[in-house]
């Protein structure tokens, strides 16, 4: 693709990013078959080619409007066109300077000013999150139907196995999930300590949130204090950082790049990204035969998250490892495409947020599967909030009641 851009913006680096990533697209529109938003609206500005000619035209020099926003709100980020893409486009890299440029021009509404202030405001801390989410549970009974969907269930603590191995891994607490699904993080802990592994909890927000929503100091500053936090412990003999919500681990994969301009950090953001990993690539080369069969014939459909198959690249991985022990797994039609989830979306484009998911639903029980397992608590929570079948994190499917696990 030829560019034009502005020569005040090619000055910057994320100019000279933005140039060489639309230099790379050559317009063959593969990107458009596997766009959620795309197959569920029918408009082009509404895919990643017609995105990709917005943000163009924006870093060119055209003025930016509150359409041009709207249609760069509307993708997902799920990154299903980068796995399609024969060129390679680093298209939410593109996605991300786009929206940054945009935002920077065009004045938001003030609802969504204040929604987005709320959100990276209040989520990412535990401690303000959730006596949140506490009062909203006690509520629950009485709030409106579809406010009352999007409330879970409160989990029950589980403690954490007391175990000092000499091999020692982190495992990121993360801000959601430590609040609203707690039981994920210690049946993780559970599973490794059972393998010889010590879990050690790292408390903290990866910086996700406030980065998909645009505040980038606030998530930058996130993201220096989880390598504060980890930092100490790797250069300890830590082998990896587990992350467990793959919303959270494709986050801190790109470390390296939104740091890279951090003179303090940007080594520091490559060393850490390169020791993240999801639980399956560390349970894949372990012996797993204490374990046993701990799905014993179980019927459950697995929801892969676009971050664990399109931005860790993980497709197919989890799947296979829970067929190895044991799980029966039913065939989920179109899985590739996202369930409308996506960090805020649900709250932030409700209405298209709940069409991806009721096709998402159908698709995962069309097999009749007993569960639904999924591998990101966004995802988690998304799809449970309207489904008849309980859906829970594959971690938890390890540590049945009658697994020595759960004890």
């Amino acid at each position: 693709m030829q560019t034009q851009l502005d020569a005040t913006l090619l000055a910057t680096p994320a100019g000279r990013e933005a140039e060489a990533i639309l230099r790379s697209c050559v317009h063959c529109g593969f990107c458009t078959a596997t766009c959620p938003t795309y197959q569920l609206l029918g408009d082009e500005l509404d895919g990643p080619r017609g995105r990709i000619y917005l943000i163009k035209q924006v870093l060119e020099g055209r003025t930016p409007t509150r359409r041009t926003q709207r249609h760069l709100d509307r993708c997902l980020t799920c990154r299903a066109c980068e796995t399609t893409c024969p060129s390679g486009v680093r298209y939410a890299r593109l996605l991300d300077i786009g929206r940054a440029e945009v935002d920077r021009r065009v004045t938001r509404p003030g609802w969504q000013r204040l929604l987005r202030r709320l959100l990276v405001r209040t989520v990412p801390y535990p401690s303000r999150f959730k006596p949140v989410l506490r009062l909203a549970q006690v509520l629950r009974p009485w709030l409106p139907r579809t406010l009352r969907s999007r409330v879970p269930t409160p989990q029950a603590p589980s403690p954490w196995p007391r175990g000092r191995h000499a091999r020692r891994v982190l495992v990121l607490q993360g801000c959601v999930q430590a609040v609203a699904t707690p039981a994920t993080n210690a049946a993780a802990a559970r599973l490794f300590d059972r393998l010889g592994i010590t879990p050690e909890p790292i408390p903290g927000c990866c910086g996700a949130l406030a980065h998909h929503l645009g505040d980038a100091e606030r998530a930058r500053a996130q993201m220096r204090r989880m390598i504060d936090a980890c930092w100490p412990h790797i250069a300890d003999g830590a082998e990896a950082v587990v992350v467990t919500a793959s919303g959270c681990a494709a986050v801190l994969k790109e470390y390296g790049v939104l740091l890279a301009d951090d003179s303090r950090y940007a080594s520091k953001a490559e060393w850490l990204a390169a020791r993240v990993r999801d639980p399956v690539q560390m349970l894949e080369g372990e012996d797993l035969t204490a374990l046993g069969q701990p799905g014993r014939g179980r019927r459950i459909a697995f929801h892969a998250p676009c971050t664990l198959q399109h931005g860790l690249r993980l497709a197919g991985r989890v799947e296979a490892l829970l067929a190895r022990l044991g799980f029966a797994l039913t065939p989920v039609p179109d899985a590739h495409l996202c369930c409308g989830s996506a960090g805020a979306y649900s709250l932030l484009e409700p209405a298209i947020a709940r069409r991806l998911r009721a096709d998402k639903l159908t698709a995962l029980t069309s097999g009749a599967p007993e569960l639904i397992a999924t591998a990101n608590v966004g995802c988690q929570l998304h799809l449970q909030a309207a489904s008849r079948v309980p859906v829970v994190h594959w971690m938890e499917l390890l540590a049945t009641s009658s697994d020595p696990l759960s004890q």
